[in-house]
């Protein structure tokens, strides 16, 4: 049976939906059984960090395995099965241990995003059309917009334990649309260099790591925002739930704005930069702090944001070599995760004493990554 586009885009939105409602999930459950915030966070903190090293290890496997789908197939069966044992060991063991499995869980997060995609090219062989291209980066768009709103309204449902439940059984739907996907195609080259390989072609590749660099120093950017977000919604928006407001804008304009870019044929490496230096403007406008401001800057990061990510991937599709494809989405992909949490750590301090001057900052970061300097052609 043919492997087509629908069934892949279909995994996509069900992995990654499911993806982006397990951290909300596992924090709403970790503070619901230990009555601690700081429980929630730590768990989500524990499924994050450890797709640091995941995603390389990964990335080397799929490059290296004629079937790539199967061992795409099964890093997401731990993922949505390791959710639901970290939600039966909360309460029952102690909270270490849940802790530790958290982290091995999160080695298989990577499947998600950048192991997925990197076998696009499998599915429509010969080059990945922009309209395809784009349809995939907004999977992550729906995502990040259905993902938290669908782990809050399960939890008010039907409770905690039913939100992570969801979560991992969204992962497991995509299980066997991972196990189908094509194989590797017949006389290729075998992968050489070990974890490092991908790196040093990132690194050599002046389109990939400009690529790299401005995407990972914009998610850094974005955890600055992140960490701002609940001091946002006290002062300006008056509540939390209002707050969710901002992140729904976000993903909802950059939805749009790649819906129209996907019918116009725009340079990926100038959609990257420019998209930074929208991200700036809107990360400036959130600084004034205003409540009208603040939707208006979230559209503006949603605009840059959305449209930055497809370029990033067509950069990556034209680039990237197919022994190495693999190793350099996840690589990426750990590396944009890396910077979130370096930025979100950095932003938390800084915030509480003056949270215009941490988003500033994020601004100052995002202009950086979007300036055109001596390496931009």
């Amino acid at each position: 049976m043919r492997y087509g586009v629908a069934a892949y885009l279909a995994g996509a939105v069900a992995a990654r939906v499911g993806d982006e409602m397990s951290g909300p999930a596992l924090m709403l459950a970790g503070f619901a059984v230990t009555g601690s915030a700081a429980a929630g966070s730590l768990l989500l903190a524990g499924v994050t960090v450890s797709a640091v090293v995941g995603g390389p290890v990964l990335g080397l496997l799929l490059d290296r395995v004629e079937r790539p789908g199967w061992l795409l197939a099964g890093a997401l069966g731990l993922y949505g099965g390791g959710l639901g044992l970290v939600l039966l060991g909360l309460g029952r063991v102690s909270f270490a241990v849940v802790l530790g499995l958290a982290v091995v869980v999160g080695v298989a997060g990577p499947a998600v995003g950048g192991g997925w995609t990197a076998q696009l090219p499998r599915v429509v062989p010969g080059g990945v059309p922009g309209r395809v291209n784009a349809l995939d980066a907004m999977t992550f768009g729906v995502a990040s917009l259905a993902g938290p709103a669908l782990a809050g309204g399960v939890a008010e449902g039907v409770g905690v334990a039913g939100a992570v439940t969801v979560a991992g059984v969204l992962i497991w739907v995509a299980v066997p649309v991972a196990w189908r996907l094509p194989g590797a195609p017949a006389g290729r080259e075998a992968v050489g260099g070990g974890f490092a390989a991908g790196v040093r072609f990132m690194l050599g590749n002046p389109a990939l790591a400009r690529a790299t660099f401005t995407s990972v120093s914009c998610c850094a950017a974005q955890g600055v925002l992140t960490a701002c977000v609940p001091l946002l919604r006290e002062r300006a928006l008056g509540g939390a739930a209002r707050g969710a407001v901002l992140l729904s804008c976000a993903a909802g304009a950059g939805l749009v704005v790649n819906g129209v870019l996907a019918r116009l044929v725009v340079a990926p490496d100038a959609v990257i930069r420019l998209g930074a230096l929208v991200q700036a403007a809107g990360l400036a406008l959130a600084a004034t702090g205003r409540p009208a401001a603040l939707i208006g800057a979230a559209l503006l990061i949603g605009a840059g944001e959305g449209p930055q990510l497809t370029a990033l991937f067509a950069v990556r599709h034209r680039e990237s070599p197919d022994r190495l494809r693999s190793q350099i989405f996840t690589t990426g992909a750990s590396m944009k995760i890396t910077g979130f949490a370096a930025g979100a750590a950095l932003a938390g301090p800084l915030a509480a004493r003056s949270l215009p001057g941490a988003l500033l900052l994020a601004a100052g970061v995002a202009v950086m990554a979007g300036a055109r300097g001596p390496g931009w052609r």
